[in-house]
């Protein structure tokens, strides 16, 4: 810090003199003119926080906590409870671990380093494309990631993304977010029974597309069946094919690489975190053509001058982090921390377990949807398709009340539609089901 004089704070050492070369520069005469606060929220020098104990503030904070409803969530639709082993907590809250950053000095980062190459490796195996990168924020920017790349990549005037027309809709927002700054539009095409209608996509698709994306288990539930044709349809137009999925569905269903995916996304966080609502770790693999395209971070394995094996964050150029209009990406953070658990979590399984588990949910998502299918008024699953973890309901009765009567028995479920529910079976054991097949005999009497 130099001169004598600064404005007080640590962080921000300028001089008197700076201060007005600045403020001349940009043409104001005061360091308040450069802000528009209005007077009812300007602080004023005092938060109005009563002073409390620690005792006090926890009781405080325990009793706002217990107004929470305290119901058994079968919600789903991207956010899956799983059991998660207490090893993960375990590792991932070392202390090495926890404070880490971004890794950007390999010599002192070399554990971390390798957790997230394992992650990427695992991606890399359970997609059959050749690159992952470390993590990003979510899903959903993930899929933005895959627009931006599709119009970077693709050497026509192209600029239509087609996607489901039951996209969920934060998904939506945040892909039409990612590609307001360019040419590209977002259109739908029409699904059927929760899977891709392939004549309507078919119908759609002309020199002009850029990117088709597709889901695999849809936002329903349903496993899509036609995969290979939705790839062949992309292909034929030149247009990048972008799968949503996640790892415990990709253990066993079929793998992307084999469909003719260019591009996975979806949210990795499925594996090591529990429910978020907000939350996630967003997975990115690709085919080796667009490995200077792939946007985040990289790990790569190398050596080190005693021919040791080393990893290090690889292929980053600078661009990414000062010439922003230059770069590919914009992303300039990661969920390390989150993509480590996801690892650890994927080890503790190991590849049959992690099999098992998607198994387990395709069995129990199915034969709960053979019980509620006896019940009086009840259709389920609604869509004539395998699903997995879980499935959507017709009930004669308006769904509102439904849902809000199982509410008052401790249930959770989407009203997806006037007469549809969608129960998730993910993370929920064996007998709490009984206990909602019980609630909702009640409920639709």
């Amino acid at each position: 810090m130099h001169g004598s004089h600064t404005t007080g704070s640590p962080y921000a050492p300028h001089t008197d003199d700076e201060t007005a070369a600045m403020l001349e520069a940009v043409d104001v005469d005061s360091v308040e003119d450069l802000f528009d606060i209005p007077d009812e929220v300007r602080f004023d020098g005092a938060f109005d926080i009563d002073a409390r104990t620690e005792r006090e503030t926890r009781q405080l904070v325990g009793s706002i906590l217990d107004r929470n409803d305290d119901l058994v969530e079968l919600l789903g639709r991207g956010h899956y409870g799983y059991y998660i082993p207490s090893l993960v907590d375990h590792l991932a809250d070392r202390s090495e671990f926890l404070t880490s950053y971004t890794q950007y000095q390999p010599e002192v980062s070399q554990g971390f380093l390798q957790a997230l190459f394992e992650y990427q490796s695992l991606l890399v195996e359970l997609t059959g494309l050749a690159v992952a990168n470390c993590s990003m924020y979510d899903a959903a920017t993930a899929l933005g990631e895959a627009a931006t790349l599709a119009d970077r990549t693709r050497k026509t005037s192209g600029h239509r993304v087609l996607v489901p027309d039951i996209l969920r809709e934060g998904r939506r927002s945040t892909l039409e977010n990612y590609v307001a700054g360019t040419d590209l539009e977002i259109e739908t095409y029409a699904t059927a029974a929760s899977t891709v209608d392939v004549s309507a996509l078919e119908s759609q698709l002309a020199e002009d597309v850029v990117m088709v994306y597709a889901e695999n288990p849809t936002v329903r539930g349903a496993i899509e069946e036609r995969l290979s044709e939705i790839g062949g349809l992309a292909a034929d137009a030149d247009a990048l094919f972008v799968l949503g999925s996640d790892p415990v569905a990709l253990s066993l269903l079929q793998k992307p690489s084999d469909v003719g995916a260019d591009v996975v996304v979806g949210d990795a966080s499925v594996l090591g975190l529990p429910t978020s609502y907000g939350m996630g770790l967003g997975l990115f693999a690709t085919d080796e053509r667009f490995l200077r395209q792939v946007p985040g971070r990289l790990v790569g394995a190398s050596e080190d001058a005693t021919d040791r094996r080393a990893f290090t964050l690889t292929l980053q150029t600078r661009e990414q982090h000062i010439r922003r209009e230059r770069a590919t990406s914009n992303i300039c953070t990661n969920q390390a921390w989150v993509a480590l658990r996801s690892a650890i979590h994927a080890a503790t399984l190991g590849p049959s377990g992690l099999v098992e588990l998607a198994a387990r949910d395709v069995t129990r998502a199915e034969s709960l949807a053979e019980r509620v299918d006896d019940l009086v008024g009840v259709k389920a699953p609604v869509d004539d398709r395998r699903h997995i973890r879980e499935f959507v309901a017709r009930i004669d009765q308006p769904a509102r009340p439904i849902a809000d009567d199982l509410a008052d028995r401790g249930f959770a479920v989407h009203v997806v539609g006037d007469h549809e529910i969608q129960v998730c079976v993910a993370g929920v054991d064996d007998e709490t089901l009984e206990e909602f097949v019980a609630a909702f005999t009640e409920v639709t009497r």
